[in-house]
């Protein structure tokens, strides 16, 4: 069965405080291969003039993915996530993620749109540090495939 259209628009509450550690940023780093030391030594991250060592731009995925958890669980919704694959995603920087922050994401539902029986659904997280202040937007492109015929 198709998704709601009914549900573009719906936004979902702000998550819970996510602090940014340092050794967080450096596993994650470690992990993609990035060896860029502004990712890994507070010193280097300073010589580019930022307070603290910043994230690789993709880190942000996982608050954001752990976000949108509210629209894929959202039994409203209706989406069955043993379909689901990843379709695309994107970020938009206001500034890097930096060691110290704390960032919660607000999620909504930007479109819901079937094609070839299958339920395409975006999402848009956006980022906030302590302040208020915009950090990332970050767009997720999930796609609920099609249920087989028997």
């Amino acid at each position: 069965m198709a998704l709601d259209q009914s549900f573009v628009g719906r936004t979902y509450p702000p998550t819970a405080p996510y602090e940014v550690g340092r050794e967080k940023i450096r596993e994650f780093a470690e992990a993609v291969g990035e060896t860029n030391p502004v990712y890994t030594d507070p010193e280097a991250a300073k010589a580019f003039g930022h307070p603290d060592v910043i994230a690789p731009p993709t880190f942000v995925f996982s608050i954001t993915f752990r976000a949108a958890g509210q629209v894929v669980e959202d039994p409203q919704l209706g989406l069955d996530y043993s379909r689901v694959v990843h379709g695309d995603q994107k970020f938009a920087y206001s500034r890097p993620v930096r060691a110290g922050d704390r960032l919660t994401v607000t999620s909504a539902i930007d479109g819901i749109k079937s094609l070839a029986g299958n339920d395409i659904l975006d999402i848009r997280g956006e980022v906030h540090d302590e302040a208020g202040e915009h950090v990332v937007t970050a767009w997720t492109k999930l796609v609920a495939r099609a249920a087989e015929e028997a």
